[in-house]
């Protein structure tokens, strides 16, 4: 089984590269609604015409070679994020195994927060807080912090 650093930042890595993916995605679908949209293209250049005359010449048409390979790379990253996803799920179920294997409650609840929730240290504290309201000393940003990084020997 793998470490549990390599666990959790594997599971890091994994979610923000889908998160890069998908706004790249969504990029180019806006950049291929924006061809569609406008259409033709056209340009002015100088050249000699059909009669034999020197002057501007007005080229107008589709951008089909752009278009095309806006429309393959983003075939390519929908594949792409299909196979992060695949292996995002695999990522969650051994962060659900570690974070199991917790022996102290909630040292388990503070991992699943931030690391399964994406929630901030700070919003951590909050939310531990709220679940035990009767504890002494209230949980604080550092606190939460503090006892993740000496849990993994940080």
């Amino acid at each position: 089984m793998e470490t549990s650093k390599n666990i959790l930042v594997q599971y890091c890595e994994i979610r923000e590269e889908i998160k890069d993916l998908r706004e790249r995605i969504d990029r180019d679908k806006r950049r291929l609604e924006r061809l569609e949209e406008e259409g033709v293209v056209s340009d002015t250049v100088r050249g000699t015409r059909k009669d034999g005359t020197i002057g501007p010449i007005k080229i107008t048409g589709f951008p089909l070679p752009e278009y095309e390979e806006t429309k393959a790379m983003m075939k390519k990253r929908i594949a792409k994020l299909w196979i992060l996803e695949e292996e995002l799920q695999e990522a969650v179920n051994a962060l659900d195994n570690y974070i199991a294997a917790i022996p102290k409650s909630d040292l388990r609840q503070m991992f699943r927060l931030y690391y399964l929730d994406d929630l901030t240290w700070a919003q951590v504290a909050l939310n531990m807080n709220v679940r035990f309201p009767k504890k002494k000393i209230p949980y604080t940003e550092d606190s939460c912090r503090m006892r993740h990084n000496r849990y993994l020997g940080i």
